[in-house]
C-alpha cells in the first residue's frame, strides 16, 4: 500500500509540475507583450532592453488609436468574426440535422466529405476560392472574406453537431412531432436546448478561427478599409525596421476578445469538449 501511495504521490507531483510548465509557456507570451507595449523604445532596443519596464509609459497605445486605424481593424474583425459564427450556428445546425436524422441516399458519404473538406489546408484552395471571388465581385469586401471563413468553420462545425443530435433520445423527438411540432419545431424546441454546450464549442472555434485567420484576409483583401486585425499588424512594419512598442500593443488587443469569450463560456465550452470526447 505505501509503495502504491507513494507512485501516486509521484504521479501527482510529476502532473502538477507539467501544469506549471504548460501555464509559464501559455502566460510568457502575454507578459512579453504587456511589458513590450508600456516600454520606451530604449528600453525595447538595444543594450538597455529589460525584461520588466523601468518607465512604464502608455505612449505606444496612444500612437495606436490617434495614429493608426486599429479602431477600424478591430471593427471590421468583429464584424466578418461574428457574422461568421452566426451563419456557421445557423448553416450547421441545419445541415447536422439533416444528417443525423433524415434518412436519404448518400447520407454517409457527406458525412465523411465534411470532414476530408475541413483537413483540405487553406494554402491549396486560396487561389481557386480568389478565383470565385473575382467571378461574383466580392473581393475586397466583408461579404467575401465571410464566405471564404465559411468553408473552414461550417464543416467542422457540422460535423461536431452531428454527434450531439445523434446522442438526444429520439423518443423525445417524436414525441414532440406528435404533439404538432414540426421538424424545425422540434429541432428548435427539443434538440437545441439540449445541445447549448455544443453549440458553445461551435461558436467558440468559429468566432477564433475567423478572428485569428491571416491567409484569405491577406490575399482578398487589399484596402484599408476592409482590412483585419491580423493583416493590419504587418502595417508595423517597414522594410527591416519593427516597431515593436506599437505592434505588441495591438497584439495584446487583438488576443483579449477571443480570451475573454472563453472566459465568459467556459463552464459551457469545457463540458462542450468534454462530452464531444466521450460522444464522439
Amino acid at each position: 500500500m505505501r509503495s502504491i501511495s507513494g507512485t501516486r504521490r509521484a504521479l501527482r507531483w510529476v502532473g502538477n509540475g507539467l501544469l506549471v510548465m504548460m501555464l509559464v509557456w501559455t502566460l510568457v507570451p502575454f507578459y512579453w507583450m504587456v511589458v513590450t507595449s508600456v516600454k520606451k523604445d530604449k528600453e525595447i532596443y538595444g543594450f538597455e532592453a529589460t525584461l520588466v519596464p523601468r518607465q512604464p509609459t502608455l505612449a505606444n497605445y496612444t500612437r495606436l488609436f490617434a495614429k493608426t486605424p486599429f479602431v477600424l481593424y478591430l471593427r471590421n474583425s468583429a464584424i466578418i468574426a461574428i457574422s461568421t459564427t452566426l451563419l456557421s450556428l445557423v448553416f450547421a445546425t441545419l445541415g447536422a440535422y439533416a444528417l443525423a436524422r433524415l434518412r436519404f441516399p448518400g447520407r454517409a458519404l457527406i458525412a465523411r466529405g465534411l470532414v476530408f473538406t475541413y483537413l483540405v489546408p487553406p494554402a491549396l484552395l486560396f487561389i481557386p476560392l480568389f478565383a470565385v471571388m473575382s467571378v461574383l465581385r466580392l473581393v475586397d469586401t466583408h461579404q467575401g472574406l465571410v464566405l471564404a471563413y465559411l468553408s473552414f468553420a461550417v464543416p467542422f462545425s457540422t460535423w461536431l453537431l452531428m454527434g450531439y443530435f445523434r446522442s438526444v433520445p429520439v423518443e423525445l423527438e417524436e414525441a414532440a412531432l406528435v404533439d404538432g411540432c414540426t421538424r424545425l419545431g422540434s429541432l428548435v424546441r427539443v434538440i437545441l436546448p439540449m445541445s447549448l454546450p455544443a453549440l458553445a464549442v461551435v461558436a467558440f472555434f468559429a468566432f477564433t478561427q475567423s478572428w485569428n485567420e491571416f491567409l484569405y484576409a491577406n490575399v482578398f483583401v487589399n484596402s484599408v478599409e476592409v482590412r483585419t486585425v491580423t493583416t493590419g499588424l504587418t502595417l508595423f512594419i517597414v522594410e527591416d525596421v519593427f516597431f515593436w512598442g506599437p505592434m505588441m500593443g495591438a497584439s495584446f488587443l487583438s488576443a483579449l476578445p477571443p480570451l475573454v469569450l472563453y472566459l465568459v463560456f467556459q463552464r459551457w465550452v469545457v463540458k462542450g469538449l468534454t462530452l464531444g470526447a466521450v460522444k464522439g
